[in-house]
Order: C-alpha cells, then structure tokens, then sequence
C-alpha cells in the first residue's frame, strides 16, 4: 500500500468516485466538503447514465437558435443579462466550440468518458448494494410534433457515428411503453444505451460509505483555500481555523471550484447552468418506468425514491443569485399536458448548479505550474453520468500510468495557465 496521502476537496459524484478511484491505488484518501456527499449538485439531476449525454449545448445547431434564445422567453434557456455581461469572454469561447471541428472533438471525448463511466459504474452499483437502483431500459426524447423530431438529426447522426442504440417510436409505440402518458407525443426517440437510478444523492452517499468501509476518512468541513507546504505537499485550510495536510490535492468542488481556485490566483472560466426540480405525487396506475424528456415543454421527469421529479431547463446566471422559480412553472404546466403527475410534495423547488467551461468538457487532470495540485471538475449537467470515469482517469494519473481514454481533450492547459 501507498504511504502518499490524498486529499479530496468535493463529496459529489465526481469527488467520491475519484476518492474510490484512488483508495483503489493505494493511496491514503481523505474526503472533505462542507455538507455530507451526495448533497449537493449531485443530488437533484435526472438520474440518467446515458451514452447520448455526449451532445453540448453548444454544437453548430446553437448559431441558428441563437435568435430566438437571446431573447430570453424560453422555457429550456433563460439567462441574467448581468450574467452575461460580466463574462463575456467565457460566452465569447462557448459559442466559438460550438464550430463543427470543435464540437466533433468534444462529442468524441465525452463519448469515450460515458463509455468509461458506464463500466466504473456497474462495478460501484454493485459493489456499494445499490444495483437495485439502476434501469437499464433507456429513456425517451419525446416529440409532440412528428416534424420537430427532423430537428434532433444531428444529435441522430452523431449518436450512430458513436453506435449508440437508438429506435424512433411512433405515437401507439409511445403508448405501449408508457401508457400512463397521455397521447400528446407523436414521435419519440427511445435511447436504449441509457441507464437510470432511482435516487442519485443516495447512489453518491452509497459509494461514499464504500469508500469508508474501505478505510477512507470523510470529514465535513467548509472549505477555505489552499496553503502550500515544504516539499510540495498542502494544507487544506478550513474558514473555521482547522487544516488538514496532505502529499495531493484533488479540486473537485463543481461550481464552487472557480471561487476556490481564484483564493489561488487561478481564474477559471466556468459558468453556471442553473437548474430546479420538484417531486409530485401522481396516482399508482400513473406512473412512468424511465425518463422521459419533453422536448417542447423542456423539461425531464424520471420516477425516483422520493416521487416524479422534474427537472426544469438551463438558467445562467450568477453562483449564489437569488431562485427564480419561473422555468419550473412552465415545466409543469408542460408536464401536466403529459402525464397526471398529482400535488408538490416538497414546500420549495430544491436548486442545483451546473459548473460549465467553455468546450463543455470537464478539466481531468494536474494544474499547471503548481506541484501535486489536481483538478476535476466542470462537468456540466452530466457529473453524475461522467464522475466514475473522471475518477479512473485521474487515478491513473495521479499513479504514473496510462490514462484508461485520451486524457489530452481534458487536460487543464486548455484554459489554465501557470
């Protein structure tokens, strides 16, 4: 075994899997973050591990629907102005990599980490006692209009280019699948290579007791920035006055992770996509076995633990700006259309951010210019689906040997510098 110790700064998906990733190594792990994993980001989300998740928001379709989304009306993209406005460079080189030559690169990286984080995930599902959590029936991309579905080719053309499963259903098909849904949807693409879980915030908190029971130390702290040591190793300082040392570092903080790495002088150029979700109560005979996403309506539900939750559209704005409930409304206004989903069962719509960079590719990979310092984070909306894979390429890093994908499309240099 490893006397080199590691300290993991992040208790989501991304933070507990690279944790295990590690302890899997041989290295002496700690795990820290302000609240209990699997209580942040990771917990509100769809649930979905799918290999389609390789499409970003911003691929060449994004410049025709520019017009329409700058306007600021949409259900599935709202933006603050003031957001914008203050970054500008970060908007500037999101809408450059959504040129065709950029947007096949990044399809191919994210392609190769969900294929990766797939099998890490069926060895964690397992390994942790959460395997009954999982489906592996697919979801479906739903269409209340046949001719909306001609607006989904390129996403087609490059899931076959991956040899993704996919099938178009018609509407009777919909119907045998889901019949709780009501017969709104005259088109749907069933992606078969998806999984879901049932409750992913107790799927994070499952891996990370695995990660205890393996002798790995998880403690709860707020986190307050970095302090270098003698013989490149690191004080992890708390805002309380208490620190923690160790050999490495992992940064995997999600959309704190720009706040934190600024404390180092490092400015990273992540922005947020803000998004919300509410579970409802629908009667027993109305219910659904796997997601769903109305594309008009915008918005994912999925049948979790807790209820039908819904997922609301991409808000950008600022980290801490105050909720604004409005695309959960017209969500489910949407989704009643749909499905007879019953009352709110929570009193207040839970809130999550979405950490972005630029290419909408995480960065995987060591900091530049700072020994023994490593990053892992900007997941975008797919940390969940993406965290396992993330953790074996860092690990494997971090461990002197060859990265299980091409690691170079993550690499940190892309935007940080020394």
């Amino acid at each position: 075994m490893s006397n080199i110790s590691v300290a993991v700064l992040g208790a989501g998906m991304v933070g507990v899997a690279t944790a295990l990733a590690l302890q899997k190594k041989g290295f002496q792990v700690t795990l820290l973050d302000r609240r209990a994993p699997g209580e942040e980001t990771s917990y509100g989300n769809a649930g979905v591990i799918a290999r389609s998740s390789l499409m970003p928001f911003n691929n060449p379709a994004l410049f025709g629907n520019l017009p329409t989304l700058l306007k600021n009306q949409s259900a599935s993209f709202r933006y603050r102005p003031q957001f914008l406005l203050h970054n500008l460079g970060w908007a500037t080189k999101f809408l450059l990599h959504a040129r065709a030559s950029m947007f096949r690169e990044t399809t191919t990286a994210l392609d190769s980490l969900i294929r990766l984080s797939m099998t890490e995930h069926a060895q964690l599902l397992r390994a942790s006692g959460s395997a009954h959590r999982m489906r592996d029936n697919g979801y479906l991309m739903a269409y209340r209009q046949a001719a909306a579905l001609g607006g989904a080719a390129l996403a087609r053309e490059r899931m076959a280019h991956f040899g993704v499963s996919t099938e178009v259903l018609e509407r009777d098909h919909i119907r045998q699948l889901e019949p709780a849904l009501n017969p709104i949807f005259e088109r749907a693409l069933w992606i078969k290579d998806s999984w879901s879980v049932d409750n992913p915030g107790a799927v994070v908190k499952a891996y990370a007791e695995l990660f205890r029971k393996q002798g790995g130390q998880i403690l709860q702290a707020r986190l307050k920035t970095l302090e270098p040591l003698a013989g490149s190793r690191w004080r992890v300082v708390g805002d309380a006055g208490g620190a923690v040392e160790a050999d490495r570092i992992v940064v995997a903080l999600g959309p704190w992770s720009r706040n934190f790495m600024a404390t180092l002088g490092v400015h990273v150029p992540m922005a947020y996509e803000r998004g919300y979700h509410m579970h409802f109560a629908p009667p027993a005979a109305c219910n659904i076995s796997r997601p769903i996403y109305d594309t008009a309506g915008a918005y994912v539900m999925t049948p979790m633990e807790q209820g039908l939750r819904v997922s609301s559209g991409v808000e950008l704005t600022d980290l801490d700006a105050p909720p604004n409930p409005l695309q959960l409304d017209l969500a489910e206004a949407a989704a009643r259309q749909a499905i007879d989903m019953g009352a709110r069962l929570e009193p207040t719509p839970w809130l999550g951010r979405r950490p972005t960079l630029p290419d909408s590719r995480p960065i995987i990979g060591a900091m530049p210019g700072k020994r023994n310092l490593w990053l892992a984070f900007g997941h975008q909306h797919i940390g969940f689906s993406t965290g396992p894979g993330t953790g074996a390429i860092l690990a494997a890093l971090m461990n002197g040997e060859t990265a299980p994908v091409d690691a170079a499309p993550f690499r940190a240099e892309r935007f940080l510098k020394a």
